[in-house]
């Protein structure tokens, strides 16, 4: 089937198949909070919050996943990987994709290319180390990309990501403008993020305000449906040490059912997505970069940003 007002007009699913699903899971344990505040390592039971994903969520969620008959991307960063290879194997074992998630879910805004490189590269040896995965997708920690990270990704044999926000399906994008090179990107949105509808922690993260499992099951099929209808791409990011939760994972086994009932919905991991996506895709995108504009007399600040204005510099899109 061709995408219902997708950016390639030429973007085609296999034959039978209306549109594409994939259920994922961030495995980030004890990485992102460590990654947030070293000192939480004193905080017991924070951690034992975190640790409830690796330790109880993650067998929990392979038992629906076999029960459903699904496969899926797990994206592990490398600290966790080495924290609890015995889960890492688990993953594998079940026939799931590991996907890369940095190594310990790095504070990632802002930070210079030679840093970037040595985290990719740390949660690339961690990965092998332990389960000897070596993965073809990403996930940016945070979701946080830079404009460089395409470019290490390439350099490092990674096929697809998925980190990026502005679209409704896969699409192949440039890694610089200009460049030849590119990869093939599967969107995500907060609004299929069980972090926005149900993280809670004291001091750490959360508004306090914790989803009823039947609202974010309703809204997340909601959007499956929405994306069925236009023959697009719908990507669920899951926490296991949020949504392995009893009522939450009952609610993600249903939610399972509801999309896999839906007629030529192909549920599958994101490897698959993007191999296919790679095979289709005609035109390539480059993302705009936006130069903040300042008037002749305008004032800079310390650390050199510019004061002012709101239009933008485009470069131009190529075609491929």
């Amino acid at each position: 089937m061709t995408l219902l007002g997708g950016d390639d007009p030429v973007f085609s699913w296999p034959d039978g198949i209306r549109a594409a699903a994939s259920f994922t899971f961030d495995v980030d344990a004890e990485s992102c909070v460590l990654a947030h505040d070293p000192g939480a390592a004193k905080r017991m039971s924070l951690m034992s919050h975190q640790s409830y994903g690796p330790l109880v969520a993650v067998p929990k969620i392979l038992s629906i996943l076999a029960r459903q008959d699904i496969r899926a991307t797990f994206f592990v960063p490398g600290f966790t990987a080495e924290c609890h290879p015995d889960v890492v194997q688990a993953i594998v074992d079940g026939g799931h994709e590991i996907g890369h998630h940095g190594y310990l879910h790095e504070q990632m805004q802002g930070i210079d290319r030679e840093t970037e490189a040595r985290y990719l590269d740390r949660g690339l040896e961690a990965l092998h180390r332990v389960a000897g995965v070596v993965p073809v997708g990403y996930r940016a920690p945070w979701w946080e990309m830079n404009y460089q990270t395409p470019g290490l990704l390439v350099e490092r044999g990674f096929r697809y990501d998925s980190s990026l926000l502005d679209g409704d399906a896969p699409y192949r994008f440039a890694v610089e403008p200009g460049s030849a090179e590119s990869l093939i990107e599967i969107p995500v949105d907060w609004a299929l993020d069980d972090w926005e509808q149900y993280a809670f922690y004291p001091g750490w993260t959360g508004s306090g305000v914790i989803e009823s499992p039947s609202k974010a099951r309703e809204m997340w099929q909601l959007e499956a449906d929405a994306q069925h209808a236009q023959g697009g791409c719908w990507v669920l990011t899951n926490h296991p040490f949020i949504s392995g939760r009893p009522s939450r994972a009952h609610a993600l086994e249903q939610l399972i059912e509801g999309v896999k009932a839906l007629d030529g919905m192909w549920v599958t991991t994101l490897e698959e997505i993007a191999e296919h996506a790679a095979n289709v895709t005609k035109v390539v995108r480059t993302h705009t970069r936006y130069e903040v504009p300042t008037f002749p007399d305008a004032p800079i600040l310390q650390d050199g940003t510019p004061v002012g204005g709101a239009s933008r510099a485009r470069e131009t899109a190529t075609l491929g």
